[in-house]
C-alpha cells in the first residue's frame, strides 16, 4: 500500500495549534483543552453508527460469540485497555473480550512501530484466535489504512465474520471493507500526526460505548449499577457491598452476611434479598432471565 498522507486529516496541520511552541504552560493546556472539547461532539455524530456496531457486538454474545479487538500502536493499546477491563467489571470471562496489537504483549510498553505495516502478520495474530462463526472483529486504525489491520479484517471476511471499523479519516480504505464502519472525524490534530491525543481519545470513548452497551444489553447492568462486579479485591469487594446496601435498603453487616453466602454474587444476594427466596432459587431465577435482575426478582417471587 502506497504511503500518501497527504488526504489524511489526521496528518495534517492544525491552524488553531501553529504557535503552540511560543505559549506559556497554561495557554498550551487552554490550546489543548479546547481542541479536545472537539472530540465529544465528533463521536456524537456517528452515534447511529456506533449503534449498529453495538447491535452486531450484541448479537454475537448472544449466539456465543466473542468480540476480538485488533489494532497497532495507540489504537492496539486502546483495545488492549478495554478488554482487560471487562473480566472485573462484569465479570466476563477473559476469552470473551480480547485485544490483540500489533508486536504483541511487547507492543504495550514499548513502541514497535513497524509491526503496523504488516499486513501478513495482522492475519497470522488474528486467525491464531481460533475464530468462531459468531465472534465480531473490530479493527481500530486512527488512519484507516494500517495494514496490520486491514489484513486481519480480510480475513475475517474471508471467513465469514462480522466486522467493525474504527477510524478517525472519513473515506477511510478500512471502511470499506467491514459490515460496519465507524469514522470519528477529529480533524487535525494538537500536534500533527500525533494521533495519540484527539484521535485516541476519540477511540476510547468509543470502545467504552461499544462494551458497555453491549454488557447492558446482556443484563449485566442493573439501574446503573455494576451488579456484575468481579470482587477479586478490597475495593471491589466494598462496591459489591454497597450496590447491595443500595438496591435492597439493608445494612453493611448484613450485605456483608448475605454477599458471603453468595460466594460475593451480587446479583445472587440482590435476588435472594428482593425476592426473599433461597440461593438455589434466585440462582434459578438469574439463569432464566438471562441474568436481567429485574426479571429475576419477578421470576423469583412466584415460587413463594
Amino acid at each position: 500500500m502506497e504511503l500518501d498522507l497527504t488526504s489524511l486529516t489526521t496528518e495534517q496541520r492544525n491552524m488553531h495549534t501553529n504557535s503552540i511552541d511560543t505559549l506559556g504552560t497554561q495557554e498550551i493546556l487552554q490550546t489543548i483543552n479546547k481542541e479536545d472539547e472537539s472530540v465529544s461532539l465528533a463521536v456524537k455524530k456517528v452515534l447511529p453508527d456506533i449503534s449498529a456496531a453495538v447491535d452486531l457486538i450484541y448479537e454475537g454474545f448472544k449466539n456465543n460469540g466473542r468480540l476480538l479487538y485488533i489494532g497497532a500502536g495507540t489504537s492496539g493499546r486502546l483495545g488492549v485497555i478495554d478488554a482487560a477491563e471487562c473480566p472485573p467489571t462484569f465479570s466476563t470471562p477473559p476469552e470473551l473480550v480480547q485485544a490483540i496489537i500489533a508486536g504483541g504483549a511487547e507492543a504495550m510498553f514499548e513502541a514497535i512501530e513497524g509491526a503496523e505495516d504488516n499486513e501478513q502478520q495482522g492475519r497470522k495474530d488474528l486467525l491464531a484466535r481460533g475464530l468462531a462463526e459468531n465472534d465480531v472483529i473490530v479493527g481500530i486504525t486512527a488512519s484507516g489504512r494500517t495494514p496490520y489491520v486491514i489484513g486481519a479484517i480480510e480475513a475475517a471476511k474471508e471467513m465469514g465474520l462480522k466486522t467493525v471499523s474504527l477510524s478517525c479519516n472519513p473515506n477511510s480504505v478500512v471502511s470499506d471493507l467491514v459490515d460496519q464502519a465507524i469514522e470519528v472525524v477529529v480533524g487535525p490534530e494538537i500536534l500533527t500526526g500525533s494521533t495519540r491525543m484527539k484521535a485516541a481519545t476519540a477511540q476510547k470513548m468509543v470502545l467504552n460505548m461499544l462494551t458497555t452497551a453491549s454488557m447492558i444489553k446482556m443484563g449485566k447492568v442493573y439501574e446503573n449499577l455494576m451488579v456484575d462486579v468481579n470482587a477479586t479485591n478490597k475495593k471491589l469487594v466494598e462496591r459489591a457491598k454497597g450496590i447491595v446496601m443500595t438496591i435492597t435498603g439493608i445494612p453493611y453487616e448484613e450485605a456483608e452476611k448475605l454477599l458471603e453466602q453468595t460466594g460475593y454474587e451480587v446479583k445472587t444476594a440482590i435476588v435472594m434479598q428482593k425476592a426473599d427466596v433461597p440461593l438455589v432459587v434466585a440462582k434459578e431465577s438469574i439463569q432464566k432471565a438471562d441474568g436481567f435482575v429485574k426479571k429475576a426478582i419477578e421470576l423469583a417471587k412466584r415460587f413463594k
